[in-house]
């Protein structure tokens, strides 16, 4: 008896918000296949994000990703998710004395923020501490995603669009084939025309196994923690609270205050644990910053957020093996890039130029893998 193996136009690696996005946008005009070596989608980097969406957030390239995202947060596609995916909150960056040639360094950069005093600040978030926070800068458009919705949304269209996807299935071997990629699983062995790499923090490590390099893309641990403010001073509609130089960031989250060190530290891909050296930095700074003492922590935990060398993301195809397509580095970002990088990729994936968000034609060069493959 002979046995056929399955063969796809597109197999990609990996079930956070970046594979399910381009998993979903590629399934109306290929067959693809989405593998996960997890249980469930999202288990790491996209289930243990902040998950806010900033316009201002990031370089010019994630800047343009996240424009090319923000139709998508605000009218999703019908069917695609009965809840709201963006709920609205502003963003407050605060900026100490010493802090303020970079806050007007950023203002310049950024004229649409709105500048206020410290005492203004204040008015808006109370715990902040009138002697720490000389001035700030208002971002108004931006809000909280909700991540789990945008995640079975993405999951739902791809399932409508025939896309199939298989959870616990570590891609063990990836060998080119006459017909383009062999790829072999736990307990099965697939062939496609294009592997898309979006394997998140194992990104790197998936190149190495197709024999190409790792391309020096980093996962970096950060961390967060939950905290229980009394309920006579905390207001669930703050802003979110950022660090002019991002030493922390706060912000409400479902009744608790979420509070992050900013904390990047390189780590090896592995399902990561918060520190207890990171957790007393966070909680330093906080301090610092405002006029609490300290709260309950309710929660903790962290999560890999992986970089490029240059902090860009990689986006498009491996100029040194036909068929290998990489969708990686996206950082903090991802969550609120993930639209406009799925039809970024589509446009590349499917050779049609059309398709290309407008906002990110003119970086092509500068998320391009190519940019990091000494020759």
């Amino acid at each position: 008896m002979i046995c056929m193996r399955e063969h796809f136009d597109f197999a990609v690696i990996g079930a956070g918000i970046a594979g399910v996005s381009v998993a979903a946008e590629l399934a109306a005009h290929a067959s693809v296949v989405l593998l996960e070596k997890e249980r469930q989608p999202g288990y790491h980097s996209t289930g243990r994000s902040a998950a806010y969406f900033s316009a201002s957030y990031g370089s010019a390239a994630v800047r343009a990703a996240t424009a090319a995202s923000d139709s998508f947060f605000r009218v999703p596609p019908d069917g695609f998710s009965e809840a709201p995916l963006l709920r609205p909150r502003d963003t407050l960056f605060v900026a100490r004395q010493d802090q303020l040639p970079q806050l007007s360094a950023f203002y310049e950069e950024i004229p649409r923020l709105e500048r206020i005093s410290g005492s203004e600040a204040i008015g808006q978030v109370s715990i902040l501490d009138r002697g720490n926070i000389a001035a700030g800068l208002v971002e108004t458009g931006g809000g909280d995603i909700d991540v789990e919705s945008t995640l079975r949304g993405f999951l739902r269209q791809l399932d409508r669009q025939g896309g199939v996807c298989r959870y616990q299935q570590q891609v063990r071997a990836l060998t080119r084939s006459s017909s383009g990629w062999l790829l072999t699983t736990d307990n099965e062995t697939l062939e496609c025309e294009t592997v898309v790499n979006a394997a998140g923090s194992w990104a790197g490590e998936l190149g190495l196994l197709a024999g190409l390099s790792d391309l020096g893309i980093m996962p970096r641990r950060r961390t967060a923690l939950l905290l229980r403010l009394p309920d006579v001073i905390f207001d669930a509609e703050w802003p979110l609270v950022v660090d002019m130089d991002e030493d922390f960031y706060f912000k409400p989250d479902a009744g608790l205050l979420l509070l992050s060190p900013a904390d990047e530290t390189p780590s090896v891909p592995c399902d990561v644990q918060p520190e207890e050296w990171d957790l007393a930095i966070a909680m330093d700074r906080f301090q610092r910053a405002t006029t609490l003492s300290i709260p309950q922590i309710e929660h903790k935990w962290a999560g890999l957020r992986s970089f490029s060398g240059d902090m860009e993301f990689v986006v498009g195809f491996d100029p040194r093996v036909k068929g290998f397509f990489w969708l990686a580095g996206q950082g903090g970002y991802g969550v609120q890039s993930a639209p406009g990088l799925a039809k970024l990729s589509a446009s590349l994936l499917l050779d049609e130029p059309d398709r290309m968000p407008k906002q990110l034609a003119q970086y092509l060069d500068v998320l391009s893998p190519g940019r990091l493959i000494e020759f």
